[in-house]
């Protein structure tokens, strides 16, 4: 367990050693052990304690191919779950990117479920009313707008003016092993950018919170009681296939590692693949010069895209299914799919700023630069974000 308490970001290297056992050296020889896997480590913080849990469908255990819910797990070793709290996508993981999330309660359990991403983004002080403790466990996927992180921000700042303590428990970042693009400029913040960091920041969530707490992001007087279960014989270079999809359009690894590329997609006149079972593995448009995209699809309503993009018409692209894994960020598609659309006037929209988290990048491509120079100028901003996060880092490359 590490802890980094109150206005104290040092990490106790004697602890954090023993709980990382070794991982940095023997990643590959050793068995990869998640925070929730190291039950004995967290149960006693929990004891007697009433606890909120801030979780998804991937709040699981694993164990011989069985699953258990970090909310059932805890319940069954007596830990009094007061709450759970549910991020984009709902507490099971089924709801439409952006779709508003409703209060409820869980089928299984009947735990109050309250909603992060419905009228509230940040817990109210009635949602944080008699708890003494916050769980924090979900898989995050390590781009920017991915907006996992934005909740555990609005959580992690409800903490600290409630001075109630958080528990994350960390997972791998399976994009954990680059860092690129253009860091967020302030003025464009939003709900899929917060802070100023790049699109792929390279860290796990646990690294991320201890981030958000060293940087002083949270606008207190205080930082959150953050505690933290490191993982055990991880490094930044491992692969790690998701074994639960992290949101209904990520459906497999290939389109976990395209997300942060095809992303940009969202904020222009082209489908990434919502509304087919290629999500994040293919993009097309009816706009685009087909004699230049000669792969073609059809976008319909599904469970998990309702309404996507160019419904029921047909879509000129690329399918990516097969590419290999990239570790940089790919922006030659974005390039060719302004180069080659019969309506470039149109081609982005008002959300393409913000995913970018700066205006420069649309104003680059439209002036004709290449990604080689959009690149270029990205790198001092890259060698900052590098050393800022240095004092936060868990884990190393292999």
């Amino acid at each position: 367990m590490f802890y980094s308490g109150f206005k104290n970001t040092l990490i106790i290297l004697v602890l954090t050693s023993f709980l990382l056992g070794g991982c940095q050296t023997k990643a590959q020889d050793q068995q990869l052990v998640l925070g929730i896997e190291q039950i004995e480590q967290y149960l006693p913080l929990l004891v007697g304690k009433k606890v909120g849990v801030v979780g998804n469908q991937t709040s699981v255990l694993l164990n011989d191919q069985e699953s258990i819910h970090l909310v059932d797990l805890l319940l069954n070793n007596h830990i009094e779950v007061e709450r759970a709290f549910a991020p984009e996508h709902g507490f099971r993981g089924t709801a439409d990117a952006g779709e508003q999330i409703q209060d409820g309660k869980d089928a299984k359990t009947g735990i109050p479920v309250v909603s992060l991403y419905g009228t509230n983004k940040k817990p109210t002080p009635e949602q944080m009313k008699d708890l003494d403790f916050i769980v924090f466990d979900i898989q995050d996927v390590g781009a920017r707008f991915y907006t996992y992180i934005s909740t555990l921000h609005y959580v992690m700042q409800a903490c600290a003016t409630h001075q109630i303590p958080i528990l994350v428990l960390d997972r791998p970042n399976p994009n954990g092993h680059y860092i690129d693009g253009p860091v967020l400029e302030l003025e464009h913040q939003s709900f899929v950018g917060m802070h100023p960091i790049p699109v792929v920041h390279g860290l796990t969530i646990a690294e991320y919170a201890r981030m958000i707490n060293g940087e002083g992001w949270l606008n207190q007087k205080d930082e959150a009681e953050l505690f933290v279960i490191p993982m055990k014989n991880y490094n930044k270079e491992m692969e790690y296939d998701l074994p639960v999809p992290p949101s209904p359009n990520l459906p497999n690894a290939q389109s976990v590692n395209l997300y942060p590329s095809l992303c940009f997609f969202e904020g222009t006149k082209v489908n990434a693949g919502r509304g087919t079972n290629l999500q994040f593995q293919v993009f097309g448009s009816p706009y685009l010069n087909e004699d230049v995209f000669n792969y073609s699809y059809t976008p319909v309503s599904k469970p998990g895209a309702k309404y996507p993009k160019f419904e029921n018409e047909l879509c000129y692209g690329k399918e990516l299914s097969k590419h290999p894994q990239l570790d940089a960020l790919n922006l030659e598609w974005l390039i060719l799919a302004y180069q080659e659309t019969n309506q470039p006037n149109s081609f982005f929209n008002s959300f393409f700023t913000k995913l970018a988290g700066t205006k420069k990048l649309q104003q680059q491509i439209e002036t004709g630069f290449s990604a080689d120079e959009i690149k270029a100028e990205w790198q001092s901003d890259l060698k900052d974000y590098r050393q800022m996060i240095q004092p936060y880092l868990l884990y190393d490359f292999n």
